[in-house]
C-alpha cells in the first residue's frame, strides 16, 4: 500500500475528501463511478465486511500504525494519503473521527422489487432530508428486524457522509433502494401499509391488528410536516403512537425506533 505524504490541500488524489460535493460524489450522471466516503475503523470495517470496494484513505500520520493498521492492511494496494491532524481537518473541513475516512465505490442498487422479496417488514422513508435522522433510522431497522428500506427520491442520501457515520455502518446492513412508485402500489407486492400519523381515525401502535399482518411497510414522513394527506389517504392504516403529559409527536428517528420494535415480525424464524 503506498502511503502518500501530503503537504496541502492541492495535493492531487485527495479531491474526494476536500473539493467533491456529496452530490459530486454520487455522480447521477454515472452512478457507476459515485463514490461514498467512510468515516472511523469501525465504519470501514462494517463496509469492508459487506462488500464495498475501497478506492483511497485519508488517514492521519500517528493512525497509520495505530487505529488504522487494520483498516490499512484489509484494504491492500490503495493510495493512503497521511499528514497531520490540522491539515487534514483543513482539507476536510472537520476533525476527521479516528483519524480515517475511506473513498468507496457504491453499488448497484437493488431494486425495490428486489428489496421486497421475502421481506416480511419494511420502512418506507418519505421526504425525510435530515442526515442524522436518516442514519438513525436505518441503525434502528438494523438492530430491530426491519428487512428492507425504501426512500423517495426527495429524501436524503443514506450514502451521505454523516448519516453513514450515524448509522454506525448499518446502512451497509440492510437492503435500500430508491421508491420509483407510489406508496400504494406496494399493495401489489403483498405489502399492507401503515402510515405513521395523527389523525382522528388512526388506530394505536399496539393494536393487534397490525403485529398479525404478515406483511407490513411502515410509512414515516418528513421532520417537520410528517406526511401528506394523499400519501395517508393511500394507505391501509393511519398508525399513532400512544404518548403521554400531552406531548403530540416523537422526531422521526425516535418514533421509527418505538415501531419497529412494536410492529416486528412474529413470525416463527424470523427475527
Amino acid at each position: 500500500m503506498p502511503v502518500i505524504e501530503i503537504s496541502s490541500l492541492s495535493c492531487s488524489g485527495v479531491e474526494v475528501y476536500a473539493t467533491l460535493t456529496e452530490a459530486q460524489l454520487r455522480n447521477r450522471l454515472h452512478p457507476e463511478q459515485g463514490l461514498f466516503i467512510a468515516e472511523s475503523p469501525k465504519v470501514i470495517d462494517v463496509a469492508l465486511n459487506a462488500g464495498y470496494t475501497p478506492v483511497s484513505l485519508l488517514c492521519e500520520r500517528r493512525h497509520i500504525t495505530g487505529d488504522a493498521a487494520s483498516i490499512i492492511e484489509r484494504c491492500g494496494d490503495i493510495p493512503v494519503y497521511t499528514g497531520d491532524r490540522q491539515l487534514l481537518a483543513t482539507l476536510t473541513g472537520y476533525t476527521l473521527t479516528r483519524g480515517v475516512l475511506c473513498a468507496m465505490r457504491r453499488p448497484a442498487l437493488p431494486s425495490v422489487d428486489e428489496v421486497c422479496s421475502g421481506a416480511r417488514r419494511i420502512v418506507v422513508i418519505d421526504g425525510v432530508v435530515d442526515t442524522t435522522n436518516i442514519g438513525a433510522i436505518f441503525r434502528s431497522a438494523a438492530a430491530l428486524g426491519i428487512d428492507g428500506v425504501l426512500l423517495t427520491p426527495s429524501s436524503c442520501d443514506p450514502l451521505n457522509r454523516r448519516a453513514v457515520r450515524v448509522s454506525m455502518g448499518s446502512v451497509f446492513l440492510v437492503p435500500w433502494a430508491w421508491l420509483d412508485r407510489p406508496v400504494a402500489q406496494l399493495g401489489g407486492l403483498g405489502f399492507r401499509t401503515a402510515a405513521m400519523a395523527l389523525t382522528e381515525d388512526s388506530i394505536s401502535l399496539d393494536d393487534p391488528v397490525l403485529t398479525a399482518e404478515p406483511r407490513l411497510a411502515i410509512v414515516m414522513g418528513t421532520e417537520g410536516d410528517g406526511l401528506s394527506e394523499h400519501t395517508i389517504a393511500s394507505t391501509d392504516y393511519v398508525v399513532r403512537i400512544p404518548m403521554a403529559h400531552n406531548v403530540d409527536s416523537l422526531n422521526v428517528a425516535a418514533a421509527a425506533a418505538v415501531a419497529f420494535w412494536q410492529l416486528r415480525s412474529r413470525t416463527p424464524g424470523h427475527s
